[in-house]
């Protein structure tokens, strides 16, 4: 990291959270304020993401306004995906809004299509903007791991602890379904921590003979209940398309469906994504005042890192080998 210029030009930052909420959003917003104070700035807050960032919903923040949120899930700067501000018109609006309140930099606080945002206003209007993972998928490239994956990954084994529960006191095989649209992550790190049986992932393609030989060999003739994890990306279609199909070719199976949804997303942030939301705050400010601009802060082998916005994508992060030969193992 650059060393940090308290006399540069930066002193007013603002903060904002886009697309969907994490937990640990709220940590990161504490930790941007009081970290921008600390080194002698302004910083303000804007509410519901881009949409209030082109509708002037901008107002200065204290440390007293960021006290007793660490604790709290979502985010207290709201948040909202905005379309308009994929048009040039609405960028510039937004932009309007920046130099009306004579704001010098911008941090925000979201995912790959915040990021996406974030580096066209950036670009066209040469404003120095630093971006913070928070998305509960962990999909986007250039680090580790993203605000609110952590507390994710215990919603899920949580839930599906007690759906075991219920699924061996009746001899049930229950289908359940988490968040990941386009990665696998949170299935196939949650699916080993629980002792899912199976767990089907977009990156790799379903093989229904594969699942239909394991559920005649192993679950009818050996198990008294199975959990089976399907992320909702998969290509099977989801929990109730690749259930009803096993219904139908084992009508003897006691089957049922669960759909977690947005309860992942809720609920207090982990201790771990406290920790990690605090530290890249900070980091995002001290990169704006060292002279970073249109990078995201990342977590890269347990050392903060800067990686531009336009490599900070989904689509490019592999699932990790190593687990999924821990699944193929645990699973015979």
């Amino acid at each position: 990291m650059a060393k940090i210029d308290l006399n540069s030009s930066i002193k007013r930052i603002a903060v904002l959270t886009s697309g969907g909420d994490s937990p640990g959003m709220n940590p990161a917003i504490r930790s941007v304020v009081r970290a921008s104070i600390y080194f002698g700035r302004r910083v303000f807050g804007i509410k519901h993401g881009y949409y209030g960032l082109i509708e002037d919903e901008v107002e200065e923040m204290k440390s007293n306004d960021v006290s007793d949120i660490i604790n709290r899930g979502g985010t207290i700067l709201k948040t909202s995906r905005c379309k308009r501000f994929f048009d040039k018109e609405g960028r510039a609006k937004a932009y309007k809004t920046l130099k009306k309140h004579h704001i010098d930099a911008l941090v925000v606080i979201g995912g790959n299509g915040s990021f996406r945002g974030a580096e066209l206003l950036g670009k066209e209007f040469d404003i120095p903007i630093i971006g913070i993972p928070g998305t509960i998928d962990n999909d986007l490239s250039g680090t580790d791991y993203t605000i609110g994956y952590d507390t994710a990954l215990n919603n899920v084994v949580n839930a599906i602890d007690k759906i075991r529960d219920t699924a061996s006191s009746h001899d049930r095989l229950f289908f359940v379904e988490v968040m990941g649209r386009d990665a696998g992550f949170i299935a196939l790190r949650s699916g080993i921590a629980s002792g899912a049986e199976a767990v089907l992932v977009p990156e790799i393609h379903t093989e229904y003979g594969s699942l239909k030989k394991y559920l005649k060999e192993e679950y009818q003739n050996k198990k008294s209940s199975s959990i089976v994890l399907v992320a909702e990306g998969d290509d099977s279609g989801g929990a109730m398309m690749i259930s009803n199909a096993i219904k139908h070719d084992f009508p003897e199976f006691n089957i049922r469906v669960t759909i977690l949804g947005h309860i992942q997303r809720g609920g207090a942030p982990s201790d771990f994504d406290r920790v990690m939301a605090s530290e890249m705050g900070i980091a995002a400010v001290k990169g704006l005042l060292s002279g970073e601009k249109n990078v995201m802060v990342g977590v890269k082998n347990r050392k903060t890192v800067y990686v531009p916005l336009c490599k900070a994508e989904k689509h490019t992060k592999k699932l990790k080998p190593s687990l999924l030969e821990t699944l193929s193992i645990l699973n015979v």
